[in-house]
Formats: structure tokens, C-alpha cells, sequence
């Protein structure tokens, strides 16, 4: 059993709690999310509301997964895209950990390290042919210099321990070219430490384990624990001298997913100092949109045809898998953005409003995402929503990138 102090005060919030909502009504037709999310690479994205000033930190965007199998171009704003410069700008991104991911449960270990090398030279080379927009960041003081420059900092996260072959020198290696975080499993086959959802490992931390959590706050890189077990994730603050990251889930007591937090895990998620990015998925967010998702079997079986079809035709994959994404929409719509509120404001609530933040996981999970915030130009809707909930302008900016950033000060404090 983990030797955390379970209990812990309940942090002061700021602004006025409202009872939490659980809408169901996920009507949405495609005609208005076209309206709603279409763009062109000629015409950045329109948004209803404007973007607005607070320093804002995505915890997790996966458009690097993008890069390489579709050959996206940062530079341009088509249609399917949700993450590029020109949303970027128009939801207001400072910075953004963009995750490097390989799958961990059909890749030898050797293929994905040489992965993980493989897809940090893309983001990097893609940051580099976009130098007015955007810079590779590596400290916090890097964020408040996009801040500052008006420039988006691109910081680089590990999603998954196996891309490190259970090696402490591929782990400074990877710090060494940038990264700052390290998922420390994902989807099972990690051996040092337990997954959420099939795993093959132990049920916590291992010895090994420890160590690697030790030499990752020596170097300041922060373990993030969106795809580790429960005990795993108790294991891991009883570890780290370091603030941990949640960097994509939600809360288990509003939707009761198996990497969601519970409420014990909130609490000592605070005492640790550390910080949950509330995720867009809504498999996470609502138990009874994630329950239809069963209905969407002929569409993934299609999607799979698609990249097959069109491998050698990446922008025409782009496409298809578009209007795969809209047909989705169409047969089970998607929660209202109150849904993602929710979720922040009963994080608040137990660990306290110091320990809230975002993690979009933006293209992974097609358009499985609240209504008004299909892609990241739409941040500002989230903005307002939270500000309609009754949250302060302070306590939505600490949400919105002010808490992440306190997280990455204290890890490069404690290293060494």
C-alpha cells in the first residue's frame, strides 16, 4: 500500500460552485458542425468569441502522431486540421507539450526508441521551417518568452515508458533533445510500472521504476501518470520530490472511466503539488456518449480501409478520415461544453483550483470532442464557459496554463 497521507484539506475556491450539470442532449447536426469547425488553408478560422490574454498551456496535443502519417504542414489551416499556426493563434496557445507517441503493444522495444528519435526530428524540423511562429521550448522561462515574443512555444513530452527500453541512458537522451515529460505507460507493456487499461505489467511501481522516477527528477523532467494504474500513480508520488503530471484525464466521479481520477487520487494529487490537464475526450467526460460509441464499429472498420487506401495520398487520407470524423458526429453527436466544465469545476472543488489545468489531446481522438471546441481556435469558447460557470478571471487563467506552468518551476527547482 502506498505510504501517501490520504487526506488533505479542502483548498479555498475562489469562485461561487454551481451544481454540476449532466446534460445527455447530444443533438448536433453536420450541416452546423461544418458551420461550426470548417476552415481552409486560405482563411484562418472564425471564432465567436475572441481570443482573450491569459497565458494558456496545453498540456498534450497529439498532432505530431498527425505529422507523420498525414504529412500535415503546421503552416496551413485546412479543414481537418485542429491543430496548426493559424488555430493556434486564434485560440490564443502560448505553448504546448506535443506528445511523441508509438504504440506500445505492437512495436519491439528497439523500434520504439528508434521511434521516439524518429518523431521528435519531425516536430523539430516542422518548428524549425516556421521560425516567425513558433520556437522549441525546453523551461518555463521558455513559456513566458513565447508570452512575451508573441511566439508559440512547442515543448516536448514522452507518451509511454516503453519508448525508453526500461533504459535510464535512452531517458537523458531524450531530455537531452528536449523532452520534459515522460508518460510512464500507456496502453500496457511497460515492465517497471502498471497501466490503467490492459496492462501486462506489475501493479505499481517496481524498484526499477522508482529509480527511473528518481533520475527523471534529478534531470527536471516530470512523470506524467495519464495512462498509469492506480497504484502506480500512489507509487509515483510517494517517489517523486517533484510536482507530477496527469497530462489527459478527468474526474471518476463524474464519468467513470478507468484513467480518470477518483477523489482520493485529487487529494493527493494536490499534496504532491502536482496537476490534472482535464482532457476534451469525451469517452472520458460522459459515461453515456461513451456508451454509444459501440455504434461507430462500421466507421472505425472504414477508417481503417481509408489509411489503407490512401497511404500513398496523404492529403486525400486527411480528407477521408474527415468526413469519417463528421459521420460520426452525425450518428451519436457529442456533449455540450459544459460537459468539460464540469469536469474542471469538480477538480477544483477536491484538489483545489492550484491543480486544474488542460490537456486537449487534440487529433487522437477524431471529433469525439465537446460541442464548441472541435479544434484548438475555439479555445476562447472554453474561456467563456468557464467565466459563465462563475469562475474569476484568476482562476480561470491558473486553469488555462498557470498552473502547468507553476508545476514545470518547481521540477526544474528540484533537479539535481
Amino acid at each position: 500500500m502506498s505510504t501517501v497521507k490520504r487526506g488533505v484539506d479542502q483548498r479555498e475556491i475562489k469562485y461561487n460552485l454551481t451544481t454540476v450539470l449532466n446534460r445527455r442532449d447530444f443533438g448536433i447536426s453536420t450541416a452546423a458542425f461544418l458551420g461550426a469547425c470548417g476552415t481552409t488553408s486560405e482563411q484562418a478560422p472564425e471564432n465567436p468569441v475572441a481570443a482573450t490574454g491569459p497565458l494558456y498551456l496545453d498540456l498534450h496535443i497529439d498532432t505530431p502522431s498527425r505529422l507523420v502519417s498525414e504529412g500535415l504542414n503546421l503552416g496551413e489551416s485546412p479543414e481537418y486540421s485542429q491543430v496548426d499556426i493559424p488555430k493556434m493563434r486564434q485560440g490564443g496557445l502560448t505553448a504546448g507539450f506535443f506528445a511523441v507517441f508509438s504504440p506500445a503493444r505492437n512495436k519491439t522495444p528497439l523500434e520504439s526508441v528508434k521511434d521516439a528519435l524518429r518523431i521528435t526530428d519531425v516536430i523539430v524540423e516542422e518548428v524549425r521551417r516556421h521560425p516567425d511562429d513558433m520556437f522549441l521550448a525546453t523551461t518555463s522561462d521558455d513559456v513566458l518568452r513565447a508570452q512575451r515574443e508573441n511566439k508559440i512555444g512547442v515543448l516536448l513530452g514522452i507518451e509511454g515508458g516503453h519508448m525508453i527500453d526500461s533504459s535510464i541512458e535512452v531517458l537523458r537522451q531524450l531530455y537531452r533533445l528536449g523532452a520534459r515529460y515522460l508518460g510512464l505507460t500507456h496502453s500496457g507493456n511497460t515492465p517497471w510500472v502498471g497501466a490503467a487499461e490492459y496492462s501486462d505489467g506489475p501493479e505499481g511501481l517496481t524498484d526499477q521504476g522508482r529509480e527511473i522516477v528518481r533520475e527523471m527528477n534529478r534531470l527536471g523532467m516530470m512523470a506524467d501518470l495519464s495512462h498509469a494504474s492506480e497504484q502506480a500513480f500512489f507509487d509515483t508520488i510517494d517517489t517523486s520530490v517533484a510536482p507530477v503530471l496527469n497530462t489527459h484525464a478527468a474526474c471518476r466521479a463524474v464519468a467513470d472511466h478507468p484513467r480518470n481520477l477518483t477523489d482520493e487520487m485529487l487529494r493527493v494529487l494536490a499534496q504532491n503539488g502536482g496537476v490534472l490537464g482535464v482532457a476534451y475526450f469525451t469517452g472520458m467526460l460522459d459515461d453515456g456518449h461513451r456508451a454509444r460509441f459501440s455504434e461507430l464499429r462500421e466507421i472505425g472498420q472504414q477508417r481503417s480501409a481509408a489509411r489503407r487506401e490512401f497511404k500513398d495520398n496523404l492529403q486525400r487520407l486527411s480528407e477521408e478520415l474527415w468526413k469519417l470524423n463528421l459521420a460520426e458526429v452525425e450518428l451519436i453527436g457529442t456533449p455540450p461544453l459544459s460537459r468539460l466544465v464540469d469536469h474542471i469545476e469538480h477538480a477544483a472543488t477536491v484538489a483545489g483550483i492550484d491543480h486544474v489545468g488542460l490537456g486537449s489531446d487534440f487529433d487522437s481522438v477524431g471529433l469525439k470532442l465537446p460541442a464548441g471546441l472541435e479544434h484548438i481556435g475555439k479555445t476562447p469558447n472554453l474561456i467563456a464557459a468557464m467565466k459563465d460557470r462563475g469562475f474569476s478571471d484568476e482562476d480561470a487563467a491558473k486553469v488555462m496554463g498557470g498552473n502547468a506552468l507553476r508545476a514545470m518551476q518547481a521540477a526544474e527547482q528540484a533537479a539535481g
